[in-house]
């Protein structure tokens, strides 16, 4: 056997199927000398007896290192131009309580997004100071939620919303501290439902100025400038997910300061912040290539003060937002196969035959990892249980669930005797999996595991049935 003429361009045939590539895994993953896979010396075939199957697998000392790695790389890029960076660790990407405290202990602060998340950031004993709410369309219970609890800062995402958080805020005889999330115009490389910095999309203040000859971005400033119920902190943007060159956050850097910079002239007043946003990206694959934060940081930095300096602006106090980049790598998944079948696939090799593709099928699916059906994203997996000396044959790993899109791994590259009862492990699932998972075919969401100092222990328990049974009123 050899490369299949089935393989995308960026799947290299493996020299060896067992090795790991390490960029796309935590530190404290490696196989042990008789080949089994392991996290900080921890195997997986004890931890799948313990906790079961399908279960994401989180290394803690490798989620605190990333973590701690952003807050020292921007800390230092920074500390010269406005003191350091405020991280903003972003929790849509993966939440618990354990979750929230972990970052606070490292120095970061939170960004939330809905009621859900600042009650898990209030049960974790967050400091309110510390938290921000995002979202586009926020109810006005979680407004009030978060003037109530005195929120850091509410990042405001249109001109109805900046009018009905000051009208709460007045009602409650508060002020809210607010960002103004605005859309630089800037594309991210990335799919077009995580590239959220351009006009036709949902989120943000447009920069374009109007038939009147106002951006709905200066609205909101001449807005929240004259509101007595409205401290405006400074702006904000986001311009995608899943970004390796750091060239769209100079670009983004370059339009918000220029902005700023319009604020100073027409208002006569400095923001004091400016939040940059996240966007990371992280190695699924083989093709990604992803950035250390020093280098992201450094250049960035850079912009900043080449660009301050030509608008004589004081450099505004920086923040931002990694969520994907700090739990992403921290996390695999691990499966157990069951039926497995190869097919023949409508190509012709280069001897005239047909083109096999062996379909690998998993206990969990597209209700634990939702992203291949959402944005045609590309995973790998490796057998965990053990290494073999087979042959490497193109597989495609597949979940339970009664439909034909239920892909966990697109392409890989698998050994041929991969059989019923072995274990797999999907690396990069700590970002937006556990986080979008469902119960689609009533399947109970699987577990968190934490391991630190060999020991795992459960973060969020697998559901159970009578979890699944709990809110059905027709008993």
């Amino acid at each position: 056997m050899g490369a299949s003429a089935l393989a995308p361009d960026w799947l290299s045939f493996p020299a060896d199927a067992n090795a790991l590539r390490g960029v796309q895994w935590a530190a404290g993953v490696a196989r042990t000398d008789d080949g089994e896979l392991a996290v900080q010396g921890l195997r997986v075939s004890e931890v799948a007896r313990e906790h079961g199957t399908p279960l994401f697998v989180l290394d803690e000392d490798d989620f605190r290192a990333r973590a701690a790695g952003f807050r020292d790389a921007f800390n230092a890029a920074f500390a010269d131009l406005c003191g350091g960076v405020d991280v903003y660790y972003a929790g849509k990407a993966f939440l618990c309580t354990e979750v929230a405290r972990w970052v606070t202990e490292e120095g970061l602060r939170l960004d939330t997004c809905s009621g859900g998340e600042l009650a898990v950031a209030r049960r974790a004993g967050v400091p309110a100071g510390n938290l921000s709410l995002h979202g586009n369309n926020k109810s006005s219970a979680e407004i009030e939620t978060a003037l109530g609890m005195g929120l850091g800062r509410i990042v405001v995402d249109s001109l109805d919303e900046l009018e009905r958080v000051a009208a709460i805020a007045g009602r409650l005889g508060t002020t809210a501290n607010v960002m103004l999330r605005l859309t630089p115009g800037v594309h991210a490389s990335t799919h077009e439902f995580i590239a959220t910095a351009h006009e036709d999309q949902k989120f943000g203040l447009s920069m374009v100025a109007d038939d009147a000859g106002a951006s709905p971005a200066a609205q909101a400033v001449a807005f929240a400038l004259v509101s007595p119920a409205i401290h405006l902190l400074g702006v904000h943007a986001h311009i995608g997910s899943q970004i390796f060159e750091a060239e769209g956050f100079e670009v983004a850097a370059r339009k918000m300061l220029g902005f700023l910079a319009s604020v100073r002239d027409t208002h006569g007043v400095q923001l004091p912040e400016l939040d940059l946003g996240g966007g990371y990206g992280i190695a699924y694959t083989e093709a990604d290539t992803p950035r250390e934060p020093a280098e992201l940081a450094q250049a960035m930095a850079a912009v900043v003060r080449e660009e301050a300096a030509a608008l004589s602006l004081q450099v505004p106090r920086i923040s931002i937002e990694p969520g994907r980049a700090i739990a992403g790598p921290s996390t695999f998944t691990l499966y157990e196969v069951g039926v497995r079948k190869t097919v023949a696939v409508d190509a012709v090799d280069a001897d005239g035959g047909t083109l096999p593709r062996r379909y690998v099928s998993v206990d969990g699916g597209m209700s634990d990892n939702a992203r291949p059906v959402l944005y045609d994203a590309d995973y790998t997996a490796v057998l965990a249980s053990r290494v073999t000396g087979s042959d490497p044959i193109m597989s495609r790993v597949v979940g339970k669930h009664c439909e034909s899109g239920d892909i966990v791994v697109r392409d890989v590259y698998l050994p041929d005797d991969v059989a019923a009862g072995d274990l797999l492990a999907v690396p990069g699932t700590g970002a937006y999996c556990w986080a979008l998972a469902s119960n689609y075919n009533y399947l109970a969401r699987p577990a968190v595991v934490a391991v630190r100092g060999g020991v795992a222990r459960t973060i969020i328990r697998r559901e159970t049935e009578d979890d699944l049974l709990a809110r059905d009123m027709g008993a």
